[in-house]
């Protein structure tokens, strides 16, 4: 292959710039709440600001350098805000100990220390904040089409799925898969959501030419060496860029974790479910968030209550089994928002069907009641669920529980999705809902448990507000 350089993608040129300045500015906050507003301790010795310049530009000078040595400008697709943030506070604190050690040394009556290291805190801070808005600009960017890539996938295995799912998850990644390639008939020629299957390897060459593509994701097992080689040849030719996904010796199992033993790599696996601690702490936080929902939202289940009983005739509440955590079944509750005996004839009504796979959604379907259309729009029709995770059948956050209808007609892989808790809300719903297909969303939920954590959950939990109140991709 060519040169390595042109695999990582550097940052936008404004970058380095936009950091020289909020290193400035954190400079000259820092002089003014040190010499004017005198925070923290009283001034014996009041210096110029021009007294400063020296550490600006040495500031200016050490920052960027570290950050470009350690790769931060030169690796920059693909990396999160957090990844961002700790090159920050590496390349700050590394400079603020040489600046400091040169203060001492050569001036050590006349600068003030604490100056510099208010300095450091706020250039971290300032820095921080151009990163984020960086890439908030950039993730708007991906969303108009414009910066992203344009990859097909060779290899429809475990690991092709994993690279899937993970594109399909993280859009602000800013790659677009225009297909895959297998060799296997049964894959090579279906589709993975709106993910094209594009025929066999063979015709990986006339699918970079039919499809712009930037790039080629390898995911097939070692095994296949000579075919991936192959591969390589080909995109080298073509002067697109081709990266390898290690199968780990075709583990197919989803978590990798690796450890060393005196300097020894070792690697361990393990199956796609929650550990004991992360179940606890999930636990009482759904007990929290529930009980606290239940109480602070009990005016409108009231409200919602009294109209459903006013709209049409029926019981408010409606149950249906559900199969939830390692395929065990349990009676769903939801507010009513069909007429009674819907649930009958819609096998009428499999023809107007707009979901894909086992799925079954009409847009406007005729058999909801009003109420039930608005509740059904909102989502509010969900809220008697909290009841659901008081009892511990689900949770907050999780893929949604299927029927067992929809679980008959599950591939292998999509059984993946039922290794946790179902849950009210998840990845799936704040990623576009019914927009997506059935194979986006399953996964968007194998994702999910794959990178669970407190943070994720809370993430999901506040983007889930405005999609309800906006009613986007519900029906």
């Amino acid at each position: 292959m060519s040169d390595t350089r042109k695999y990582k993608e550097s940052s936008p040129w404004w970058v380095i710039p936009l950091d020289m300045f909020m290193i400035l500015l954190g400079l000259l906050i820092a002089y003014e709440l040190r010499y004017r507003l005198q925070w923290f301790v009283e001034v014996v010795y009041d210096a110029p600001l021009l007294a400063y310049l020296p550490f600006g530009i040495l500031f200016m000078g050490l920052i960027p350098s570290i950050l470009w040595f350690e790769g931060a400008y030169r690796d920059w697709r693909g990396r999160g805000w957090l990844d961002h943030v700790y090159r920050i506070i590496n390349a700050v604190t590394t400079s603020l100990v040489l600046i400091l050690a040169y203060a001492f040394i050569y001036r050590p009556l006349v600068y003030s220390r604490l100056l510099l290291l208010e300095a450091g805190v706020g250039i971290i801070l300032l820095m921080s904040l151009g990163r984020l808005v960086v890439l908030l600009i950039q993730q708007q960017l991906f969303r108009k089409g414009i910066g992203v890539k344009r990859v097909i996938i060779v290899g429809a295995g475990e690991v092709g799925r994993r690279v899937i799912r993970t594109i399909v998850a993280q859009p602000q990644l800013g790659y677009h898969i225009v297909g895959y390639v297998d060799d296997n008939p049964a894959k090579g020629e279906k589709e993975i959501g709106r993910i094209k299957g594009l025929g066999a390897i063979n015709s990986l060459a006339d699918a970079i030419t039919n499809e712009s593509v930037d790039e080629v994701l390898i995911t097939l097992p070692w095994s296949f060496h000579r075919r991936i080689l192959n591969v390589l040849r080909e995109c080298e030719r073509r002067h697109v860029i081709a990266r390898i996904v290690p199968d780990l010796f075709q583990l197919s199992l989803s978590q990798v974790e690796v450890s060393n033993l005196g300097g020894v790599p070792l690697i361990s696996v393990r199956e796609i479910a929650f550990s004991r601690a992360a179940l606890i702490f999930k636990r009482a936080f759904d007990i929290a968030g529930a009980t606290l929902g239940i109480v602070v939202g009990a005016p409108l289940l009231a409200l919602i209550t009294v109209a459903i009983k006013i709209d049409s005739p029926g019981p408010v509440f409606f149950t249906q089994t559900r199969i939830g955590k390692s395929y065990r079944q349990f009676r769903i509750v939801k507010f009513r928002s069909m007429y009674v005996g819907a649930e009958e004839e819609q096998q009428k009504l499999l023809e107007f069907n707009e979901a894909d796979g086992p799925l079954f959604k009409i847009r406007d379907d005729p058999r909801l009641t009003r109420v039930g259309a608005f509740l059904r729009r909102t989502s509010l029709d969900e809220l008697p669920q909290l009841f659901n995770v008081l009892t511990g059948e689900m949770s907050l956050v999780g893929p949604r529980p299927p029927v067992p209808s929809e679980v008959a007609c599950y591939q292998p892989w999509h059984m993946q999705r039922l290794g946790v808790p179902g849950g009210m809300t998840g990845l799936w719903q704040v990623s576009g809902r019914s927009e997506l297909t059935f194979d986006e969303m399953v996964l968007l939920d194998i994702y999910y448990i794959e990178h669970w954590s407190p943070w994720l959950d809370l993430q999901i939990l506040l983007r889930t507000i405005p999609k309800v109140l906006l009613a986007k991709g519900a029906y």
